[in-house]
Formats: C-alpha cells, structure tokens, sequence
C-alpha cells in the first residue's frame, strides 16, 4: 500500500515539474505563454522542457538569467500578439518573429528599451507604426518589410541615433520622408521600396549620411533630382527605379557605387556627358539600369573601363540614332537590353566573346543584316523582334533554342526550317519569318526496313534527294526575284520612283524653301571623300524622309537643319541655305569645294554639298555632343540664335519639341579652357592659315560644337560669303550680342577679323560667366549686356564676381580672372587694340589648367 502511495507522489512529480518551473513574471514563462497562445505547442516538434535558455531560437545573458535574443521565425505563428508575453522581457535585445502571420503587435512590446535589432519582417501586421517605435533608443536594426504598415512614417524615428539599418520595404506607407532621419546618422542601409510615399527627401538628405552604403527607394512617387545623391560618398548601391526623380543622370555617378539602378524616372540629357565624369571609377561598377528615362545622346559610355560589369540595361530612352555600341571588352557581362535605343547596322559578331551572358534584348530597333551564331554558352533569353533583320537564322543557334528559357524572332525578314517548332511556338516566336526546309522531306520516310540492297537505296535517295535540293532551290531563287516577302519593312526609296518630279517645297514654322529641280534622281550629290558613290537629292530626301519635321534638328541664321543616314551609313547634318544668293551654281559650287578642303581638327568639317535649282545645301559631318549655346543656356527651340544639330539636346513628344537639357556637361574650369583654346585654334587657323584668309562673320556660341569625343568644333566658316557680297555682311550683323560696336558706325560696311575676334571675346566671356550675351539680368546695374558688366567689373578688379559658380571651386580664381581679362581684351571698343588671334591663342595657353583632360 505505501509502495502505491509514493508511486502515485512520484508520478505527479515528473507530471508536475515543467509547469512549477514556469513560474509566473519569468522570461520563460512569458515566452512559453507567447508561443502557445499564437499556435505553437509540444506536438509541432517545439521542446518546452528544460531551461528556457535551451530551448530552440533562445538566447540568454552568460549567467543564465535573462533571456535577450528570440527568435521565432517560420513557426506559423499567426493572429494578435497578446500583451504580457514577449512585452515583459526587460532584457530582450533581440527579436526576430519574420516569416510568420501576425496581424497585431502587443501595446506592451514598445517598453523594451533594450532592443538592438527588430525583425518582424513578412507578416500580416496592418495599421499604422505608432510614435513609440522612438522608445526604442538603442535600436541598431529594424525590419518591418513586407508586411501592410500604412500611413505616415514616424517622425519620431529622429530617435533612433543608433540606428544602422532600416528596411520597411513592401508596406503602405505613405507621404513624404520625414525630416527627422537625417539625425539617424549612423545608417549604413535604407530601404523604403515598394511603398506609396511621394514629396522629395529631405534638404540635406545626402550629406547627413557619411556610412550610407546601401539605398533602395524603389517603387514609390519620391520626386527630385539627380544632386540630391551627390553627397553620398560611401554608397555602393542606389536603386530609385520607378519613382519620379529629373535633371541629368551627372551627379549619380560617384563615389564607391557598384549598383546604379535609375530606371522608370524622367531623366534627361546627354548620355555621353558621363565621359566627362573624372571622378567616378568605372572599375567599380556592377550593375547599371538606365532603362525607361529620357535620356539622348549616343551610348558612349567609358565601358572599356567597366571590366567588372554584370548587368546593362539602357533600353526605351531618346537615344540619337547609332550603331551597336562596343561592349566586346565586357567580358563579364551577363545581361545586355538595348531594346528600342534607336540602334542601326549589324549585330557584331563579337558579341559571341560573350561568355557567361545569359540575356540579350535587342528588340525594337532598326537593326539589319544577318543574326550572327551567337555561340554564347550560356545564353537563356535572346529577343531580337521588331528590327529589319534578314537572311536564315544559323542552324547552330536554332539548335540551342530548346534549352532557352525564352526567344523571340518576329517581325524580321528572317528564314528558318522550322520542322523542330511545334505551330504555336512558330507562329508566336516566328511571327513574319518564312518557313523554308532544303528538303520538304518527313524524317519517318527514311526508317523503313532495309531487309537487303541497302547500298542500292542508299544511292538512290541521295540521288533524289539531291535533285529535289537543285529544283527547290531554282524555284526558291526565282520565286524570291519575282515577288516581295511580306514582312520587309525598310526606308522608301525616292531612286524607286523614277517619274517623281519637282518642283519639291518644304515647310518649318519660320520658313518655306523650294527645290525647283525636275527629277530628284538627276540632281547630284557631291561627298568630298567619297566621290564614286552615286548619290543624288533622290537619297537626301530618303536620308531625310522628304525632309520631315520628324528630322528638323534646328532653324538657324542660314536655314533649317536636318539630320540624316546617307548612303554607305555616312551621318550627316544637311544645312539648307534659304537666303537668296547672288553667286552662280558654278561660282557656288567652286566656293563650297574650297570649304570642303579646309581641315582642323577644331572646325567641324564640311562633307559635300548639292545644288537643288536656286537652293544652296551644305552637307556636313554630324556634331553628336550638340553646341554650346544650348549646354550652357539650355535655350527653347524657338529662339532663332539656335542652332542645334544634335536631338540628343531636342526631343520631340507629344506636345511638340522640348528640352531635355544638357546641364552637368560643363561643369569645370578644365573644359571650359578646353574650349576656349580649341575655338581660337580654329578662329586662328581661319585668319592665319588660309591664303586668302577666311573671315568667319557669325563667331557665337551656337556656332561651337561638340564631336563625339568632346572636342569644341567651329562651324559655319565661310557660308556667309555663299550668299555673295551683297548679303555677307547684313548676316554677320544679325546676332544680338555678338555685334562689335564699329558696326554702328556708318562708315563701317566690312566684316574683318577684328570683328570675328569681338565675338570670340564674347563666346569666352559665356564661358566663364555662365551668362547669355544678352536677357539676363544683373542686380548692380540696369539695362546692361553681358559684355559691358563684365568689362565694367574687370575695370573695378573685381572680375571674380563674374565667375559662374559652378566652376567656381573647380580652379584657380586667378586663371579664370585672367581669362577674363583676355576677353577684355577682345572686346575693347577700338578694333586696332584688340590682339590677333594667335596672340590670343598664347594667352590662353598660358593659363592653361594642369590637370590633363
């Protein structure tokens, strides 16, 4: 009997031990409290014995008394997290509760002072983030991501000082940043993606983060621009895709950034102005998504410095019209989307060096010939739909296909066999390509059972087959000759319309000009260089589809300008010069062909020419980088002193022709003086290398261009003297600003290249100041021009003030005060004092800044 009574003690001791071990108001009981009331019990292989200090996620001070790391992450947690559980561990440092189904926080959990590092990331909690998240003082790091937070982002988050990483990424937060995070100083991570927040960050927000290291503001309606980043010096990755930011893509580039991700926002400008960032180390970028902006220019990025490049997307921008791009030397490069970024010419075929790049898009473009092998191992996705591709796709490539993960041929002038496609793939991946086999043979034909003479029937089939392959191939042959496939698509041809005949008129907004020919076949077109191309005003109207406004780059002083691909691939800007002129076709003819021989390599080069009836056409190579009027004044298209060859400057949408803006392009004293020097070395060869010497008559700052490699350029030398002596003269006294003060004189009648050096005086006065040569306004003095403040102030000593502010720190003070005073010197009332342009050429080199370009 006493045997069965202490048995039954016993018992009811081990029954027993665990719940008198939870005592009430200890760690472990309030956690096993937690656990269980949100769904957790012994039966879903979770240990309740022993300490809490041994059970799964715990973590407990090194006396085993207090418990300051949790984590319960992936346990199917689900439903509101009562109060008096996790809320009294007064120790707790550390709290991770992601990957579960809580919908509700306990009111008690925000009295845990200790706190370091928070993560109640992929849950279900809704509401809003209460003011008390600030209690949290210690707090290093905090993930919220992924849950359906909403409202306001705290703005006693200005708390937090400790606070290093902050992620509430996938919410519904809403308005702007609040101020108050730019006292969280310590913050090496920040991601606010996929939210609702709109407004612009704070002022200040890039320089009160010194360790930020990683941005993510991703997928919001955040607006602002580019130089809200510039401060941020230890950023390797920025990602504000899909959110509304402006201005230049300039002040992004810098620092340590390995991941540029700016796509789906509204920035403009020139691409290739990112040449001409020396501060940014190429070698250090990864990841770069331009895609979806509206950037222009030519794709002349300094890649051949990106070795370590992985992923390039610049596809759906207002990029001019280019040839693929040099990306051979990326070696590295996995993923490569180009898709409609105005690409002309062939795939190269170096492409295939390639290795490990496993996405091409090249879609949307006006690419033709032949698609290369592509002998790319490791290639998944290839789209080259929508271009003016030909020719049969290479058998090796075709074979590859069925290891892709996707593909796309349509819309091309392609030519496959396409027995191994099932009729959906064909009809979707294919679309417009002609379906054409060698042999029209089934496979299944040829494995009947050979029971003897197989030599016999072996010959046989051969010699059937290859006289099947003869007559296929003579019918295909003829076939082709006699009628056109549906799906080429390629530029009309005014040399195919052989009756189309003049008179040809043509209309801008300020003009109307005619060309009073007959036949536009019979009306040649001279190209300096290439003299035994056959070329007529048939192909300037092609070249320039009927000289569309879709093609105007600009109206200038001389005439419209407009942009074109002659053939043989030659880009080109076509000058028309509408002033009526009084030389002949053969007076005409000759003086265009002494221009075309005059080389610089700081003059912008006269290409050919065609004379249509009465109307002059100069033909020149195309400038990429646009003129230095619109970079540095960002000028409307209106303005008649414009005169811009280059849509990477002028985009049309669907209100017509707007600026993209070029600003960022000339923002140091190094390029400035590059400019300067480049224009008076042009000016200078103009005056002292020619016999006889060339009087330019239109020096301004849109008559100054920028090649493709940011060479200056002058341009339009000696077209005033095309128009004959009776209108030379009245064109160089058409451009305010720029008209020398002997002009009012009325015994003054002749341009001479005193009046060419006033002008350079004033261009270099621009260069400096910033200003425009007339329209700006200047606080000390009223109803004054550009030349006159700046002599006035260069009188006083006080040229300094007149410096732009953007090159201000980028040199020597006294370098730009002294070209200044060389443009003072330019610009002095009396002709005989101002120096020759060679002189001025030794001025400026004497100044010139150190640092190499």
């Amino acid at each position: 009997m006493a045997f069965g009574f202490f048995g039954s003690l016993l018992i009811l001791s081990l029954l027993f031990k665990h719940f008198t071990c939870q005592l009430p108001n200890t760690d472990e009981f309030y956690v096993s409290n937690f656990l269980k009331k949100m769904g957790l019990n012994s039966s879903m292989s979770y240990n309740f014995s022993g300490s809490v200090c041994s059970w799964k996620g715990m973590h407990c001070d090194t006396k085993k008394e207090n418990l300051i790391g949790l984590k319960a992450s992936s346990l199917g947690l689900s439903g509101i997290i009562p109060d008096t559980t996790i809320g009294k561990l007064a120790k707790l440092q550390s709290l991770d509760l992601s990957n579960n189904k809580i919908t509700a926080l306990p009111s008690d959990i925000w009295s845990l002072g200790s706190l370091k590092w928070l993560n109640l990331s992929s849950n279900q909690i809704s509401g809003s983030l209460p003011n008390n998240v600030g209690n949290f003082g210690l707090l290093e790091v905090i993930d919220l991501s992924g849950n359906n937070f909403s409202g306001e982002i705290p703005a006693t988050i200005t708390s937090l000082l400790s606070l290093q990483v902050l992620n509430l990424a996938g919410n519904r937060f809403e308005w702007s940043i609040p101020r108050g995070i730019l006292n969280c100083k310590a913050l090496v991570s920040v991601d606010l993606s996929s939210n609702r927040l709109n407004g612009s960050l704070p002022d200040g927000f890039g320089a009160a983060f010194p360790k930020l290291k990683t941005l993510n503001l991703a997928r919001n309606e955040i607006h602002g621009l580019d130089t809200d980043f510039a401060e941020l010096m230890s950023l390797t990755s920025l990602n504000i895709s899909r959110n509304l930011f402006k201005g230049s893509v300039m002040g992004v580039f810098q620092g340590q950034l390995k991941v540029i991700d700016l796509s789906m926002n509204q920035f403009q400008g020139h691409i290739s102005k990112l040449q001409f960032n020396f501060t940014y180390k190429w070698s250090h970028l990864v990841y770069l998504d331009l895609s979806e902006n509206q950037l222009s220019g030519e794709i002349s990025l300094n890649l051949s410095q990106a070795q370590n490049l992985r992923h390039l997307n610049l596809a759906y921008n207002r990029f001019a019209i280019q040839k693929f791009p040099r990306i051979e030397m990326l070696l590295g490069l996995e993923y490569l989307n180009l898709s409609k970024t105005n690409l002309i010419g062939h795939i190269p075929g170096d492409i295939s060096q390639l290795s490990i790049l496993h996405t091409l898009d090249v879609s949307s473009n006006h690419l033709s010939g032949q698609i290369p092998s592509l002998a790319n191992k490791s290639l998944k996705v290839l789209d080259v739909s929508h271009n003016n591709l030909s020719g049969e796709i290479p058998v090796s490539l075709l074979e590859k296909l069925p290891l892709m993960d996707r593909y796309n041929f349509s819309y091309n002038n392609l030519t496959l066999c396409a027995l191994g496609f099932s009729p959906e793939t064909f009809k979707t991946a294919f679309y417009g390509s002609s379906n054409s086999c060698p042999i029209a043979a089934n496979p299944v034909l040829f494995e009947r059972r050979c029971n003897g003479h197989k030599g016999l029937k072996l010959a046989l089939a051969l010699t059937l087959s290859t006289v099947c392959l003869l007559a296929g191939l003579l019918i295909l042959a003829f076939g082709c000759r006699r009628k056109s496939r549906k799906w080429v698509v390629k530029q009309p041809s005014y040399k195919e319309e052989q009756h189309i005949s003049g008179p040809f008129s043509f209309q801008t907004d300020s003009t109307t000009w005619v060309a009073d020919v007959k036949q536009a076949t019979s009306v040649p077109v001279v190209i300096f260089e290439k003299p035994l191309l056959n070329i007529t005003f048939a192909d300037l109207l092609s070249a320039t589809s009927n000289f569309d406004r879709g093609t105007l780059l600009a109206e200038g002083k001389f005439g419209p300008v407009y942009r074109g691909f002659l053939p043989g691939g030659i880009h080109v800007a076509v000058k028309v010069l509408v002033h009526g002129s009084t030389l002949t076709d053969q007076e005409a003819a000759r003086e265009l062909e002494y221009l075309g021989r005059i080389k610089h390599p700081n003059l912008v080069p006269l290409t050919g020419y065609c004379l249509a009836g009465d109307q002059r056409i100069a033909i020149y190579d195309y400038m990429e980088n646009g003129n230095l009027q619109n970079l540095l004044h960002d000028l409307p298209l209106g303005v008649q002193a414009t005169e811009d060859w280059s849509n990477d400057t002028w985009e049309e949408d669907n209100n017509g022709i707007q600026n993209v803006g070029s600003e960022g392009l000339l923002t140091t004293w190094a390029f400035r003086h590059k400019i300067a020097l480049g224009t008076a070395r042009a000016l200078a060869f103009l005056h002292h290398g020619c016999s006889p010497p060339i009087i330019h008559r239109d020096v301004k700052a849109s008559s100054v261009y920028l090649d493709l490699n940011l060479e200056p350029r002058l341009s339009d030398f000696g077209l005033a003297k095309i128009f004959g002596t009776d209108l030379e003269d009245e064109i160089a006294q058409s451009s305010p600003g720029y008209v020398p003060p002997e002009f009012s004189q009325p015994e003054c009648h002749a341009s001479t290249p005193k009046s060419d050096i006033y002008c350079f005086g004033v261009v270099l006065f621009e260069l400096i100041t910033g200003r425009k040569p007339i329209g700006d306004d200047y606080p000390e003095e009223q109803e004054t021009n550009l030349v006159s403040w700046v002599r006035g102030l260069v009188r006083k000593n006080q040229g300094s003030k007149a410096i732009d502010p953007k090159i201000r720190d980028t040199g020597p003070d006294y370098q730009m005060e002294g070209a200044l005073k060389i443009g003072y010197l330019c610009t002095a009332d009396i002709p005989s004092k101002r120096p020759s342009m060679q002189q001025i050429v030794g001025l400026l080199k004497d100044i010139e800044p150190r640092t190499s370009l």
